[in-house]
């Protein structure tokens, strides 16, 4: 029963974003169903197979013992804060991307990860049929984060046209950092974390192709270069600029780990407050209205949908309505004691909807980030979207949290 209401979610989730389609003639399905079989293949071996549950319990425990070494070099500078018997947030989540992101810029200096993003881009590509740049930039967002990606990109995207920016825009919504995997790791089983990240991204190619399709002629199907007019055939980035020197680049990347951490500590003190102030407000008129009732109501039909009974149903929704308005960080802190004693599907589905930036505040963060790099037409025509970015995100978390739980119960 449950799985079979899983299954009818999974289509209503596709149906959701073809009604919506800015041009539904436009649609490519072959390549659409290509994507998606690629995704129930890859849930189905993740979670199903010892083998595919061993790669992803590997790489989990990969993080997880980055984040161990990373309390080395916190407990020498703040050993009361690590010498407890249970550590705060930031301590525990926070301060080891300190020496991550260091660590994923390090490999990106050296050119391990432009490589690494070169051939998946490339593979993901010629296996799905879709754009050179769109598929580069998903596998780019992976490891680099939205912003960053769209800023290493900065040339691509002044020489594309404006629909495809606004392409870019929506899949930003569905980017998971690499470097901020070890802290969710720390709160939600890092199983399906490592199981979401590579379905997301084929969602988000998914669902930005259904809801904003755009022609691609051979002759747009490039990589921009600084070489000669500007663009070029081949499927190479180059890179032009000249490297700054080693330790100046890793004092800049401290730095700007050092940011992210006040930026996300900052984040989540100030929505946990909100929240309670707005619960606050709300019980003066009844003692039963919160924010996270409100948002369970309105979310409840597609809570219900991933093939939970009404009472989990409701309180999955009630999760995925503050994930939206708040970021994941808040839902993770909430639930990281308990979600143990989840049942494997519920514990599936909410990790993996939880593995993405899709939230009103990372709206903000986009739009901001092609104002610096696009001209006023295309900025505008990314402003105007704002609903559908957002549409773009809730759908490709929701269609990756019932892709994966179809396998788990």
């Amino acid at each position: 029963m449950y799985l079979l209401v899983n299954i009818i979610g999974l289509i209503v989730f596709v149906g959701l974003a073809f009604l919506f389609s800015k041009k539904k003639s436009k649609i490519k399905w072959r390549s659409i169903g290509i994507m998606m079989a690629i995704n129930l293949f890859l849930a189905w071996f993740l979670t199903g197979f010892p083998i595919g549950r061993n790669i992803v319990m590997g790489a989990a425990n990969g993080f997880n013992w980055l984040v161990q070494v990373a309390y080395t070099g916190i407990a020498f500078a703040l050993p009361s804060w690590v010498a407890v018997k249970q550590m705060d947030f930031v301590t525990s989540v926070l301060l080891p991307i300190l020496m991550i992101i260091p660590l994923f810029d390090i490999l990106t200096y050296i050119g391990v990860l432009p490589w690494i993003i070169k051939w998946l881009g490339r593979g993901l590509s010629k296996v799905t049929g879709q754009p050179k740049f769109e598929s580069f930039f998903a596998v780019e967002m992976m490891f680099l984060g939205n912003t960053e990606a769209l800023a290493v990109s900065a040339l691509q995207l002044k020489q594309m046209k404006g629909e495809r920016n606004l392409t870019l825009a929506m899949m930003s919504m569905s980017c998971v950092t690499a470097s901020i995997i070890g802290a969710y790791t720390q709160m939600m089983p890092g199983q399906f974390i490592l199981t979401a990240i590579p379905i997301n991204i084929i969602n988000a190619i998914i669902v930005t192709n259904i809801l904003n399709p755009v022609e691609v002629t051979p002759e747009e199907d490039t990589i921009a270069t600084m070489s000669g007019s500007g663009s070029d055939t081949s499927d190479e980035q180059v890179d032009v600029q000249g490297k700054e020197p080693f330790f100046s680049f890793l004092g800049d990347s401290i730095l700007n780990a050092g940011k992210l951490v006040l930026i996300i500590t900052a984040n989540v003190i100030a929505f946990v407050a909100l929240a309670a102030l707005i619960d606050k407000i709300l019980q003066l008129i009844n003692p039963w209205i919160t924010l996270e009732h409100l948002l369970g109501i309105i979310m409840f039909p597609f809570a219900w949908l991933m093939g939970l009974d009404v009472s989990h149903a409701f309180e999955f929704a009630q999760f995925m309505g503050t994930k939206l308005v708040t970021n994941e960080f808040v839902v993770m802190g909430k639930v990281t004691n308990t979600i143990g004693d989840f049942a494997p599907h519920y514990k599936a589905i909410l990790t993996v909807f939880m593995t993405s930036f899709a939230n009103f505040s990372t709206v903000g963060m986009i739009i901001g980030a092609f104002k610096g790099l696009v001209d006023k037409s295309k900025n505008n025509l990314i402003a105007k979207n704002v609903g559908y970015m957002l549409l773009s995100g809730i759908l490709v978390s929701l269609l990756s949290a019932a892709t994966v739980g179809l396998f788990v119960w």
